[in-house]
């Protein structure tokens, strides 16, 4: 159905509608681009508002996408974005409009790029900093296959500050290939971008080089042909690029041709430059200013907070369904400021996730002692073992998926010198619509790997409280992990746990025959699924929460395990090498003959959609976790057939 609105006192019908395939883009007005812009923005805010995702980013980069496409062809040029949290408006303009109403939703698109989704998505991205080196990939492939295409790599001015990015960089001289690096400068990440580089790309953004070149390009078109015109630009930007380059330039350093910055929402000027781009024979660097939140004003206004919408949100960044408590971030960064309020050796670090782990308070109370390095997870890890060797306590907050990226870190300089550093691992197991880049269902399987790692798991706010001071007390290092969303205060006990020295499973509700073992948030539907196994008639299960993961409570466990003839173990991560592998090698050990019915997350990265689905999809419910310990007893006791 077409949507209209008043323009100027008039009504007209959407360009968009009209839209086929981004080959439409070439041959469109200046007044239609225009058109066409403001048309896939209001398709973006309409959507996001509704399913969630990442407004502000994405409502950036319109023109810069419109202009990627009238001068590249992604069918077979590659294009490829950085993390994916800016290219919704690439999505709608590749063939994907008409789905775009099922953006993170259980079998619709994805927020992410995709490669089973559409040809068009080069490259899959959820973390940041991967697109320069899969760029200079490609180019090498191209080379080497002896094609003749395009290669394009879209990044933001955060994730050039990643690591990961800079050893790209850094290799692009080696490489001896044409690519085009694209840097999309908004000024603003998720958190403030942090550090020199960050005070580099200020200086160029403020240079002379965007005025002059502006006034190039209009005087030029106005006196000669296209062609010439680009010919004399190119001739004059060489001589201007040479006067700005001075020894703090790091791009000219690494033999990377620097070109801005540039208006990133005047779709002419961004694609003059790109067709020059096309031409050269070098490694380009094209840096482009764009603003978040572009063309919504209160995404404009507050680009943090609209960076990324949870479901369900309206127009004005308010949740339509509120839920009573407080999330388990919160929860986590008040537990801390309690501690630090009577322990001067705490401090607090984070890797761009200030806003996302809720350390905004922490911040506020003791500035001297909060630390966001920005998306710099090796560098977090190894800075807080630093710390930890030095008499500090550090507690770093970081996301389960993130995490993955500091292994190296988290074991060699954290684990193998046994420093007492703490990691809140926020986001863990299913995460929801963010889908399979962002999955938190790693860390257990390999936290269980590490020597000398604690790892803990609390089920409601109470457990949080008394698994960061026993955090505090340990030697060693200590993960502690939580889950998405509200927490409750207090889940199935009479008073908060007073032990902070010893943190072991917890007998929730006695039972015969059969046993569910859980930890964290799959407490709550083990809980389910003893009410459930009695109003179908089957004997009533024991209820035990883990609460430690690693190390086992093996006495405890014993108990549970020699009597009992079925025990159902349900994680909300991998499976492979997670806490019921660990039961299941203990029953052996024992010499029990107990059947340990392993749930959880399957051998499968799991698709994006509202957790609830991903739960079902994986078994992880109530009703499956009654019906797998029902099936394992009807096997079990069904006579064996004489042979």
């Amino acid at each position: 159905m077409s949507r209209k609105r008043p323009e100027g006192g008039r009504q007209r019908v959407d360009l968009l509608e009209k839209y086929t395939s981004y080959r439409d883009l070439a041959n469109l007005s200046r007044e239609s681009i225009e058109q066409i812009a403001e048309d896939v923005r209001e398709l973006i805010i309409s959507v996001v508002t509704r399913n969630g995702g990442h407004l502000a980013s994405s409502l950036g980069t319109v023109e810069l996408t419109i202009a990627l496409l009238r001068k590249f062809d992604p069918a077979t040029d590659k294009i490829v974005f950085d993390v994916g949290h800016q290219m919704y408006a690439y999505k709608i303009l590749t063939g994907r409009r008409d789905r775009f109403a099922t953006l993170r939703t259980w079998g619709g698109i994805s927020g992410f790029p995709k490669r089973a989704e559409s040809p068009f998505d080069h490259f899959e991205a959820g973390h940041s900093s991967t697109s320069l080196s899969a760029a200079l990939g490609f180019a090498k492939a191209r080379d080497i296959l002896g094609q003749d295409h395009h290669v394009v790599a879209v990044i933001g001015d955060a994730s050039l500050m990643n690591g990961m990015a800079f050893e790209a960089l850094n290799y692009t001289k080696e490489a001896k290939t044409k690519v085009i690096f694209v840097l999309n400068d908004n000024t603003m990440s998720i958190s403030p971008r942090i550090g020199g580089f960050a005070t580099q790309l200020a200086r160029l953004s403020s240079s002379t080089t965007y005025g002059w070149l502006k006034k190039a390009i209009k005087d030029s078109f106005h006196s000669m042909p296209k062609g010439e015109a680009l010919e004399h630009v190119v001739s004059r930007m060489k001589d201007q690029i040479k006067s700005m380059v001075k020894p703090e330039n790091i791009f000219d350093e690494l033999d990377i041709n620097y070109w801005g910055p540039f208006d990133g929402h005047n779709v002419l000027e961004i694609e003059t430059v790109l067709e020059m781009a096309k031409r050269y024979d070098k490694p380009v660097l094209i840096h482009v200013l764009t603003k978040k939140g572009k063309g919504y004003q209160k995404a404009e206004e507050q680009p943090t907070r609209f960076h990324g919408l949870s479901p369900l949100q309206d127009a004005k960044g308010g949740t339509v369904t509120a839920t009573a408590g407080i999330s388990w971030s919160s929860a986590a960064g008040e537990a801390l400021i309690r501690m630090a309020e009577k322990d001067k050796r705490i401090v607090c670090l984070t890797a761009a996730m200030k806003d996302g782990s809720k350390l905004n308070a922490f911040e506020e109370r003791f500035p001297n002692r909060f630390y966001d390095v920005g998306i710099a997870e090796e560098h977090l890890m190894t800075m807080a073992a630093g710390m930890a060797a030095g008499g500090l306590r550090p507690f770093v907050f970081i996301y389960s998926t993130f995490l993955q990226r500091a292994m190296d870190q988290l074991v060699h300089d954290i684990a193998m010198q046994n420093l007492p550093v703490v990691c809140a691992v926020d986001r863990a197991g299913l995460i929801g619509e963010d889908g399979e880049t962002h999955q938190g269902v790693l860390d257990v399987s390999w936290g269980r790997s590490i020597p000398n790692m604690a790892l803990l798991a609390p089920r409601d706010i109470d457990d949080l409280d008394v698994m960061f001071r026993n955090a505090l007390r340990r030697t060693g290092p200590t993960m502690i992990r939580y889950s998405r969303g509200t927490a409750p205060q207090s889940l199935c006990r009479s008073s908060p746990p007073v032990n902070v020295d010893h943190i072991g499973p917890e007998v929730l509700y006695s039972g015969e025959e059969w046993a569910l073992i859980g930890y964290g948030s799959t407490v709550p539907i083990l809980l389910e699924a003893r009410t459930l196994a009695v109003k179908q008639g089957l004997p009533a299960p024991a209820v035990i929460d883990l609460r430690q993961i690693k190390p086992l409570d093996e006495a405890t466990l014993s108990r549970v395990l020699l009597g009992h003839d079925r025990v159902v173990v349900l994680e909300d991560g991998f499976t492979i090498s997670g806490a019921g592998e660990a039961i299941s090698s203990l029953a052996s050990d024992l010499g029990s003959v107990v059947r340990v019915i392993r749930m959880g997350v399957p051998d499968a990265f799991i698709p994006h959609g509202s957790v609830e689905k991903q739960r079902v999809f994986c078994g992880m419910t109530a009703e499956s976790v009654v019906a797998a310990y029902s099936l394992e007893k009807e096997r079990t006791n069904r006579p064996i057939a004489c042979l």
